[in-house]
């Protein structure tokens, strides 16, 4: 029986960032989504990921969502079976743009949600083509059914998320970096270095894609997901 999928969406997102995904692989597995609208820490989103969870699944994250799976493994990779980590970051908030997030939030309080997200979720940030402002829409869409508190906790979280290089060289299990080639807030270098922290993992640059891949380009994205979740378990 096919393992469950869970997906951990980026910030200011819901399931929507993975529409394609859920519609392709539903059929043939459990696919979950994890919720993490309430929590005030990137260790708090990982200990929720963990507590809604099935027993084993395989783990995917975007974006923000890597960043929760990363923390996920450091706590409980005997759980997880696989994982895939897309156009996101290992390290720590360096201080710089931990400072820039403080006008972001005192943007947000004063009621100006969506031209916030106007600047965290820029057009530079996808893939040149004709989808890329219909993209954009459904990205400020989800933030603002998400609203306010949401975007300040998650903000907060980044700010103070920890470093998980050591965690990636303890990876034992099949393991996908994936990102979009025109990626302009992780871009394809950051990757290739994850990648290469990681013990056997693949790294797939998505042709025509930027920061969001599995909306950009979903059969793209789907076909190295596919590849991904064919692969052997490890024993470890």
């Amino acid at each position: 029986m096919n393992e469950p999928l869970l997906f951990i969406p980026g910030m200011m997102c819901d399931a929507r960032l993975f529409l394609p995904q859920i519609v392709a692989f539903s059929g043939e597995r459990a696919v979950h989504v994890a919720n993490l609208s309430r929590e005030e820490s990137v260790e708090e989103m990982a200990q929720a990921v963990l507590d809604a969870a099935p027993e084993r699944f395989a783990l995917a994250g975007l974006s923000m969502g890597g960043i929760v799976a990363m923390e996920v493994l450091r706590r409980a990779a005997e759980r997880v079976t696989r994982v895939a980590l897309m156009a996101t970051n290992s390290q720590a908030e360096t201080p710089p743009v931990a400072a820039l997030r403080e006008p972001q939030i005192v943007g947000v309080k004063a009621g100006r949600l969506e031209e916030v997200m106007r600047d965290v979720m820029r057009p530079e940030y996808l893939a040149p083509g004709p989808r890329r402002m219909e993209i954009l829409a459904l990205m400020y869409e989800m933030a603002t059914n998400l609203g306010e508190g949401v975007f300040i906790r998650q903000s907060r979280a980044l700010q103070r998320r920890p470093d998980q290089q050591k965690t990636l060289r303890k990876i034992r299990m099949p393991a996908l970096v994936l990102c979009g080639e025109h990626d302009g807030l992780t871009p394809v270098r950051r990757h290739d270095f994850m990648a290469g922290l990681i013990p056997y993992a693949k790294l797939k640059v998505i042709p025509d894609a930027g920061h969001l891949p599995t909306l950009e380009q979903p059969a793209a994205t789907n076909t190295a997901l596919r590849d991904w979740l064919a692969e052997p378990l490890v024993l470890r």
